[in-house]
């Protein structure tokens, strides 16, 4: 599979150069190379900038709209309307960079023909979207002979997995390969199970399915069962973690255990809802690296002078080093050195902070470090080892701006949850560990929703909507939410 897609981004690629060659011979009635046919001819020259862009911009925007997912169910007219909108934001792009790069410097007059992008667009949406179709065609006839389908088991009871099965096996270019059933009725539960459902082998119970993921390699799990709780299913998630990349379904009944961030799809004539097991797909995790480099980088730069005044104050307040290297847990529960400006005593001892935060994590009403007008959680109260540059740096939050090399270095990003220091991790049910799926942030829903005035639990229903809700748009909205919050002293201590 992984060939087949290489070959088909390469193909785009191609696609998208003729689909542009096209257009200007169509227009311009003049040729692409030079009489000697080892180079572009003179009329062609300005257009060749452009020609590049555009190939790359519709590949990018064809990864966007994830049009290379060749697992699982499609409809065609879901892909032909993903390639309508990636064809059409690219083609706005091109004509975009067209009139800002104006083919470099040599042809900063040059005046382009806009009938070439008008045919542009439209032989490549035509060309795209009969491609594209094509392969689905194929990729149909290839199912039906058992070719590319996903390994999947279906959870529930007799009736409620057989409809399910039944269904599958009666279509197989859906894409699903049922291995079998797990059992699982809350009416009989203690009862013994049948052998099989729908001709297809009871496997085990609903206690098994991780075991039963692991070792029948499977790839997408089938929820049937209205009855089957949240957290039972989130701990079976939890247990089998993201490198197996194992995807569930449910039938819609059960809508009060799924997440926010879910999208509904139809396979054959079932409607499904699908949990997003990835928060953010790997298009989208390259954006917001790209953001959180240009970003950190940027501020780095204008924010230096500040740096030196604030290196200038930590020394003359008192001895020891300028920064403060503590270890963090990052995404996937990975371990990072996290860099701050000192703001303790030089070798405080971190066991007062560590015995107030295991009750903030315990819901413990002595966890309040303020008062009830003004709640402070998981600082200790009165903190000795703070220094008086300390205090100010804690209440504006600077000693957090080192931690823009962490986001350069790739360990955080600019927006995202707080990052736990290893012992607070260890004290962590598992529903909270969900909220290491992304990189720690700088700054997040937390720092501008009231901070420390927040109990943990509420921190952490934060940092999940955050990791269900992720969106560029969202973090633009929190970056700029958070110099008013640091103003205002929200909550920082």
């Amino acid at each position: 599979m992984p060939l087949i897609r290489a070959f088909v981004i390469f193909a785009d690629l191609v696609i998208g150069s003729v689909s542009f060659i096209v257009a200007f011979k169509l227009r311009e009635q003049r040729p692409v190379l030079s009489p000697d046919g080892f180079g572009w001819s003179r009329e062609f020259a300005p257009y060749v900038g452009i020609l590049f862009f555009g190939a790359a911009i519709r590949l990018a925007m064809l990864l966007y709209q994830r049009i290379y997912k060749f697992y699982g169910s499609f409809s065609y007219a879901q892909d032909a309307t993903r390639i309508f909108k990636a064809v059409s934001v690219s083609s706005l792009l091109i004509v975009a960079w067209a009139f800002v790069f104006r083919g470099g410097y040599a042809f900063r007059e040059y005046s382009y023909s806009r009938g070439v992008f008008a045919f542009d667009y439209a032989i490549a949406l035509v060309l795209f979207v009969a491609f594209h179709l094509t392969l689905r065609y194929v990729q149909t006839l290839f199912r039906r002979r058992g070719v590319n389908l996903i390994p999947t088991l279906i959870v529930g009871s007799e009736q409620d997995a057989g409809r399910t099965a039944e269904e599958l096996r009666l279509l197989p270019e859906l894409g699903y390969s049922v291995i079998g059933v797990v059992w699982y009725d809350p009416e009989s539960d203690l009862v013994e199970p049948p052998t099989t459902i729908s001709d297809l082998p009871v496997v085990g119970r609903i206690d098994d399915l991780t075991t039963l993921i692991r070792e029948l390699r499977i790839q997408e799990v089938i929820i049937t069962s209205n009855e089957l709780g949240s957290e039972r299913l989130f701990d079976s998630m939890m247990e089998i973690g993201r490198e197996q990349r194992v995807e569930f379904c449910f039938a819609p009944s059960p809508l009060d255990v799924l997440p926010q961030k879910t999208s509904i799809e139809q396979i054959g004539f079932l409607p499904m809802v699908r949990l997003f097991r990835e928060p953010l797909s790997d298009i989208e995790r390259f954006i917001k690296r790209v953001s959180d480099i240009v970003m950190a980088a940027m501020s780095a730069l204008v924010l230096f002078p500040l740096w030196a005044l604030i290196i200038i104050l930590v020394k003359l307040d008192s001895k020891g080093p300028v920064l403060f290297l503590q270890e963090r847990v990052g995404m996937d529960g990975r371990v990072f050195l996290c860099y701050k400006f000192r703001t303790m005593i030089a070798g405080a001892d971190e066991n007062v902070h560590r015995e107030a935060y295991k009750r903030n994590i315990e819901g413990d009403k002595n966890a309040n470090a303020g008062d009830e007008a003004n709640p402070v959680f998981g600082k200790v109260r009165n903190d000795p080892r703070i220094t008086r540059v300390g205090k100010f740096l804690r209440r504006t939050s600077l000693d957090e701006l080192p931690q823009l090399l962490n986001v350069l270095k790739g360990d955080m990003s600019i927006v995202g949850p707080r990052p736990p220091i290893p012992y607070e991790v260890e004290a962590y049910a598992l529903w909270h560990r969900k909220r290491l799926d992304v990189k720690p942030g700088i700054t997040g829903l937390w720092q501008v929703s009231g901070r420390n005035r927040l109990t943990f639990e509420e921190m952490v229903q934060l940092d999940l909507f955050y990791v269900k809700n992720w969106s560029l748009w969202l973090d633009l909205k929190i970056i700029l939410l958070t110099l008013p919050a640091m103003m205002r002293d929200d909550g920082a201590r």
